[in-house]
């Protein structure tokens, strides 16, 4: 079933639908109603030669020159043409398309001004598989992403690049291939597909559903790892962590108690320590900790994707024109920093039960890096300088970027969000955090290898599908394909699924 864009209700999964799965979409006939009611106003201002501004003036610094009847005909097309300035790699498919649905939801508010056959054409280009070629680099987040989403209003010129089936093509070939006729540009078009922070917006829309699920993994591992050590369960009681009262926390407690029910250690068989490491028995807390934050950035996020993010905005039953800043970054840019150092914190405490795990003085009598010929072999001591190295990238990338303004534009534009330098260090540091959740998962497994007692059944469920690409270390070999496996397969969600297969839905 199409998704309806209406301006209101766009949620994350929702996105995510539309930008990786190819969900359809459609433009809510109330919305495409008012589209057409504010370009009808609009097209009344610009005949009475009512200066508003990127319409009839430049832009930026050049937002006091006031243009000619003739040079509005043509400023869209030089404005796209001068703004399409980014550089190096195109950004992946997906977020594009996460972007174009997000404007697509700013038109439908009925405040851009654009012409219905720009929302239009834009949805025509989702649903057919048009996605434009955008540099992911060039954006300061404020004026919204400029540079990529100029690339993007380039194919509404037929120029451009981008890719349809598969192919990279020239804007007008993957336009004609795909039966979609090129709109061009009139009064406030191009602007009014630009002048938004949509594709930073996007990005984080997605990382924040794909970090979601991350941080259940990490629940999962973190329960493996528990059983392997011998933990005590008692921190994991949910009744505590409500005494406190942070919902994360109680989420995380519940996730974990419940991939250990069945266990041995619940049954007080075996001997467990009165009080374990801060790794072990806080993990709630700091789990928890980053649920909570990515509650409070989804919020932002949907927010934003169901805002009107653009400028100048129209009042058209008033008929009226606000210049302000409603393309800032910011309500994005940082929350999304703190969604990275809660990423990158949750990895910290990964390692360090790997380390746990690894150390012959710390394990509970597992063999010292947990190889049976230590000495003759080093086991997973490398796993761990493997995980040590990913953590420094993340806490490097972890500086937030939103205190990072450069003032451009002869400072008028003096303070920027640099929201998207947040996306993209927040997608680098989410590939790390697989890795290193891959290689806890891995070093778990092979802890309880070397246990002979019953496990949860969640960490019975996980320790399986773990064994399904990397097999138990007896003898020493090379890692490397093991540790990526291991990445690939937490980012897959496989193991969360058979997970929740088994115990239910872990939150």
């Amino acid at each position: 079933m199409a998704i309806v864009l209406n301006g209101t209700s766009l949620t994350v999964p929702d996105l995510v639908r539309i930008a990786r799965h190819g969900e359809k979409v459609e433009l809510a006939p109330e919305a495409l109603g008012r589209i057409r009611a504010c370009r009808a106003v609009l097209e009344e201002k610009i005949d009475a030669h009512e200066i508003m501004y990127g319409v009839n003036t430049g832009i930026g610094e050049f937002s006091e020159v006031v243009l000619t009847d003739e040079q509005v005909k043509e400023f869209q097309r030089y404005l796209i043409y001068n703004h399409a300035a980014g550089i190096g790699d195109p950004a992946p498919e997906e977020y594009v398309r996460g972007a174009m649905a997000g404007r697509i939801n700013v038109h439908a508010h009925g405040n851009s001004g654009c012409r219905p056959v720009i929302t239009q054409t834009l949805v025509e280009m989702l649903n057919r598989g048009v996605t434009p070629v955008v540099c992911q680099k060039g954006s300061v987040g404020a004026c919204g992403d400029l540079a990529p989403m100029s690339q993007v209003a380039l194919l509404l010129l037929g120029e451009g690049e981008a890719t349809y089936r598969g192919e990279r093509l020239p804007g007008r070939v993957a336009m004609e291939k795909a039966g979609i006729e090129v709109p061009g540009l009139m009064a406030r078009d191009g602007l009014a597909t630009i002048n938004g922070s949509n594709l930073l917006t996007a990005m984080s829309a997605i990382h924040l559903f794909d970090i979601d699920r991350w941080l259940k993994q990490a629940e999962i591992a973190c329960s493996m790892s528990l059983e392997a050590l011998f933990a005590n369960f008692k921190p994991y009681d949910v009744r505590l962590h409500q005494l406190r009262g942070f919902a994360g926390a109680v989420r995380s407690s519940k996730a974990i108690l419940k991939c250990v029910d069945g266990s041995d250690l619940l049954t007080g068989k075996l001997k467990t320590k009165v009080q374990d490491a801060y790794s072990m028995r806080s993990t709630p807390q700091v789990i928890g900790a980053a649920h909570d934050a990515v509650a409070y950035a989804r919020v932002q996020v949907e927010t934003e994707l169901n805002g009107v993010g653009d400028n100048p905005i129209f009042l058209p039953e008033e008929r009226l024109t606000l210049t302000g800043a409603n393309f800032q970054g910011t309500p994005v840019s940082l929350p999304m920093d703190m969604i990275g150092a809660a990423v990158t914190m949750v990895s910290v405490l990964s390692e360090r039960r790997l380390n746990r795990l690894n150390h012959p003085a710390l394990s509970v009598g597992l063999p010292a890096f947990l190889t049976k010929g230590a000495g003759m072999f080093s086991g997973l001591m490398l796993s761990q300088y493997t995980a040590d190295t990913l953590i420094v990238e993340q806490r490097i990338l972890s500086m937030p970027a939103s205190i990072q303004s450069i003032p451009a534009a002869a400072d008028q534009e003096d303070f920027v969000s640099m929201g998207m330098n947040t996306a993209i260090k927040n997608g680098q540091i989410l590939d790390n955090a697989y890795g290193i959740l891959g290689i806890e998962m891995m070093a778990a497994a092979q802890a309880l290898d070397f246990r002979e007692f019953t496990p949860g059944r969640g960490v019975a469920a996980a320790r399986r599908v773990v064994r399904t690409v990397v097999d138990h270390l007896d003898v020493d070999r090379p890692l490397y394909t093991d540790h990526t496996n291991m990445k690939e397969l937490v980012r897959s969600c496989r193991v969360l699924e058979e997970v929740e297969r088994e115990v239910g839905p872990l939150g």
